[in-house]
This record gives C-alpha cells, structure tokens and sequence, in this order.
C-alpha cells in the first residue's frame, strides 16, 4: 500500500541497534546524554515537520521522502544508507502531549545521512531538501505490534548496487533484534515524544508537533542497522542504487533477497522495497 506522509510528521530513532552510532561515527554525539538502561536508543530527532515556521526550524518544513531517488547534498562527500524498518502510527492527544500511539503499517526505510563535523543536531544532517529520505511505496499492514505479530517474523536487509555489482551495506537484521521494539519502544517513544530536551544533538520535539498542529499521524524510521564491512567503509556516489528490503523470514533465505535485487524481480506484496537511483 502506498502511504503519503505528506501531512504527517516524520522522525528517526538514533542508536536503536549498539555499534552503529561508533560505526557511523556518531557515538561522540551522545556522550553526554543520559538514557535509562545501557541498551536503550539516545534521541528520537525529526525528519519532516509540516508547517515548519517559527519554533521548528524552517528545513525541517521541506518534504524530504522520494521512493525512487535521492538527490545528492551540494558541498558535502560523504552520504551512506541507513536501512531501517519504519512504522506509520495513528496518534492520541491530551492536552498537546501524546497519551497513545497505535502502529498501522511498517515498511522499508532510508534515513539517508550525511556524515560530516560540527552539525549540532541530528536533523541537519537528515533533510537537506527534496529527496533526501526514502520509504517504500509497499506498505504492510500490522496486525499486533508485539511478538505475536506480523513484524516478529521480518527482516531488514540493504545494498548498494554499483556498476551492476550487488553489494550487502547492513547487517541482515531481525526487526525484532531492535534494542527496544513493541511497548517498550512505544512507551519510550510516547515519552520523548513529550519530555525529550533541546539538549546536545536532540530537539524539544513535543513544540514541534504542536507547531504542527498535533498530526493524527506519525511516521517513525525506528533505528539504522549495523554496517557490513563494506556499507562502513563505502559511501554513495553518482549512480549509485541504493536498496533497502523488508522481507519475512519464513519466505525467503538472505540468498533469496540478494538473487532478487540482482534479478529486480522482489514484486511480492508480503516485502517491502526500497530502491533509490542516487543523483549528484
């Protein structure tokens, strides 16, 4: 199912997988932030907030998702995939804050970013104009959002074709290896959504969404794999494919997910792909 996030407000999780804050080169952002457990993710940060005026800052109001490219930030050399599941979610609010979110459908993402110096939020170096992000134009729907659901059974895989060479960027990852995944992800979604700070790298999300209106509807990138060897050492340049597959593990081996990104022909409604001509 195609989804348009055009009148919702989009976010990323960051560090929501351990090693690929360090692999990204990130972790240094976060030394100062406090989080409740070891494990869990350091900053839920925005992505697209419509209406971004006053508040917000003005960047974050400029549609960013394209699910066939991604146009190459001016001035900058190093932009990598982020592969990652994302979740739709129908929202409930009290008095300007969250008291619910309900997942409705999940599907591939790609929180695209650029890796440079001295940005001081994450956001700057996640929507730098149109076709910046990406998200699949074949959205699953979820039945329960717990291990008994549809999501258990998923996996995130990712690659970057080059020159007709198919090359695995992530770590082939279970969505529910996800340091926090289900209630315990909502739950600290609902509570950054409402508490988090304008402190280090994060932002005062809840005035943003206020700003914006208090939409029905929130799109979440819940967190970026692991990199292979590869993915961390490779970033994009023109031409490039990027390639981020949702895909149900009693369906398809990895092989079987390789074999159709080579051959184009992962068509099946039960995954979910993501593929992005890069543009410079």
């Amino acid at each position: 199912m195609i989804i348009d996030l055009k009148n919702m407000a989009t976010f990323g999780v960051a560090g929501n997988f351990t090693g690929h804050l360090e692999q990204a080169g990130e972790a240094t952002d976060f030394t100062n932030v406090k989080t409740a457990e070891a494990k869990a993710p350091k900053a839920v940060f925005p992505t697209f907030i419509k209406g971004a005026k006053t508040v917000t800052p003005e960047f974050l109001g400029i549609y960013p998702f394209d699910s066939k490219k991604i146009i190459f930030p001016k001035g900058e050399s190093k932009l990598q995939i982020e592969p990652e599941c994302a979740i739709i979610c129908d929202v409930t609010w009290e008095n300007g804050k969250v008291s619910a979110l309900k997942p409705t459908y999940f599907g591939a993402s790609n929180d695209c970013s650029i890796r440079k110096e001295g940005a001081k939020k994450i956001s700057e170096k996640k929507n730098w104009g149109v076709s910046s992000k990406g998200f699949s134009d074949n959205a699953i729907k979820i039945d329960s959002f717990d291990e008994n659901g549809i999501l258990n059974k998923y996996r995130i895989a990712s690659f970057l074709v080059r020159d007709g060479v198919v090359h695995p960027y992530g770590e082939d990852s279970a969505v529910r290896d996800y340091s926090y995944i289900y209630a315990k992800l909502i739950a600290w979604l609902i509570e950054k959504f409402n508490n988090q700070q304008n402190e280090g790298p994060a932002e005062m999300i809840n005035s943003y969404l206020n700003e914006a209106g208090c939409p029905e509807q929130i799109m979440v990138s819940i967190g970026a794999t692991r990199y292979t060897d590869f993915g961390e050492h490779n970033f994009l340049q023109n031409n490039d494919e990027s390639v981020v597959v949702v895909y149900p593990e009693d369906k398809y081996s990895k092989e079987d997910i390789i074999k159709g990104v080579e051959n184009n022909s992962l068509n099946s409604p039960e995954v979910s792909v993501l593929s992005q001509r890069v543009e410079v």
